[in-house]
């Protein structure tokens, strides 16, 4: 917590990182939109319109000679972002001020600026999935014969294994992965179409010249290392990108929260536990407490990325015409925020995973109280192998597992399964054959094998990311 008299977000002092902060910064912001006012002159040039050679080094000299307290002053005065950048830009870089935002409109500055900064929110994100991953490949394949009781409905159910339990985590935030690399390679320029998208400011400057007009898009488009243009917009791109952003986020967020709902269930059962620092304390008042409050943190984080999808769904689909500004205030606060989230519950999920704690005696014990429950479906096809009827053996099992639940509920006491089974008439397998199957302890399938395969599919993803995996390190939570 930093000293404030003012409102401070925690976005800064806890959650994300500083690489994200920067990004969706002021300096960050008004250097990308001076990018495009760079390039559209550039363009301009090239092609022959009225924008000098010095002029392009000029903008490109002044870059980064942001005077914020002038863009505070014009926006005040001007009540209009834009135009308050534009007259400060004008003030350092004059020569070119005359050509400044030539045939522009606002959005074909802010919102292909916008696409520049998504599309580098993204690699972040992917690396942060990808770093994700790694932490999860690693734990996997180290755990992957460890057997573990299963369950459904959250009662006890057939072993998995712990490995195979994670491949379920790492299979959602794989899809992901795929999500947020298909958006990466599919996001496109709006463009520079003008006021309301029909470029007619720009069929001026071309004297209607249309292969001119497409040359000055491809070649913006090509200085911003984009290789696709809305061939059609209105004053904006179409605000169904945003959708499609704050899903792919949604969607990681999702994976997440599932992902963690299960690891605080395990820390319940002490099976599992999250990195606890020496120093750290889990209560105020109970001194014992062990509290899972980072994949807490990562639950709570998620259900915000996730409430902010249905703004951008909603800011879609009541833009009007060729351009309306409540889709303005919204999109500043929603869009930069669920990268927010989404970086802070990736670094926090890297963190666990990187050293977490698995207990195997605790495990063990869990799997051998249950072990008996665990082989009735091995002595259900062995009935039916003997020449039983397969709905006969289920009635029989059933009736006599839920007489040891009860047992065991009401009166405390552990009834024996193979009594209760050898004693049943209609049990067509002899005490012995009950005793060996009883005895087996091999009851997680194809867990191993299945997480074995598995983890050669994300090997194969992950090769690609080998040089950058060697040089980045799980990254110091600040809280």
């Amino acid at each position: 917590m930093i000293e404030s008299d003012l409102w401070q977000s925690p976005w800064a002092d806890r959650y994300a990182s500083k690489q994200l902060l920067e990004l969706f910064g002021n300096r960050s912001r008004t250097y990308h939109w001076r990018l495009m006012w760079l390039y559209l002159a550039k363009a301009q040039h090239t092609l022959g319109l009225p924008v000098t050679a010095d002029q392009v080094a000029d903008l490109e000299h002044h870059l980064e000679s942001i005077d914020f307290i002038a863009i505070r002053d014009y926006e005040l005065r001007f009540k209009h972002d834009v135009m308050a950048h534009v007259h400060a830009f004008g003030d350092k870089a004059t020569l070119a001020k005359p050509i400044l935002h030539l045939g522009a409109t606002s959005a074909d500055i802010t919102d292909n600026a916008d696409m520049i900064m998504f599309r580098k929110a993204l690699e972040i994100i992917e690396i942060d999935l990808v770093m994700l991953l790694n932490q999860m490949r690693q734990f996997a394949h180290k755990h992957k014969a460890m057997i573990t009781l299963g369950f459904t409905h959250f009662q006890s159910a057939t072993a998995t294994t712990v490995g195979k339990r994670a491949t379920l985590w790492m299979q959602s935030l794989l899809h992901d992965l795929e999500e947020i690399i298909s958006l990466i390679q599919s996001l496109p320029l709006k463009g520079f179409k003008g006021a309301t998208g029909t470029a007619e400011s720009y069929y001026n400057l071309f004297n209607g010249d249309y292969e001119q007009y497409l040359k000055m898009e491809q070649l913006i488009a090509g200085y911003a290392d984009f290789d696709k243009v809305q061939s059609v917009s209105g004053q904006t791109y179409d605000r169904k990108w945003d959708v499609k952003i704050l899903s792919s986020l949604s969607n990681i967020a999702i994976s997440a929260h599932k992902m963690t709902n299960d690891l605080r269930l395990l820390q319940h059962l002490k099976e599992f536990e999250e990195p606890f620092g020496e120093s750290q304390i889990g209560s105020s008042a109970m001194a014992y407490k062990r509290n899972p409050m980072k994949a807490e943190r990562v639950s709570s984080l998620a259900k915000w990325v996730m409430s902010l999808y249905q703004g951008s769904v909603t800011t879609a689909t009541t833009q009007w015409f060729e351009r309306t500004l409540d889709d303005s205030a919204i999109r500043r606060l929603n869009i930069p925020q669920a990268f927010f989230g989404v970086n802070a519950i990736l670094r926090l999920l890297q963190g666990i995973m990187a050293d977490a704690h698995v207990y195997d005696r605790v495990i063990a014990m869990h799997l051998e109280q249950e072990l008996p429950l665990l082989l009735t479906e091995k002595i259900m096809m062995a009935m039916v192998q003997a020449g039983g009827d397969r709905q006969e053996a289920h009635e029989v099992i059933r009736q006599a597992t839920h007489q040891m639940t009860l047992a065991l509920k009401m009166e405390g006491k552990r009834l024996s399964l193979l009594d209760l089974l050898s004693e049943n008439p209609r049990c067509q397998l002899s005490r012995t054959e009950l005793a060996t199957i009883l005895s087996h302890q091999d009851v997680s399938g194809f867990a191993v094998k299945q997480t074995e395969a598995f983890l050669k599919q994300v090997d194969q993803i992950l090769a690609g990311y080998e040089q950058i995996l060697q040089q980045t390190t799980i990254p110091e939570l600040q809280v």
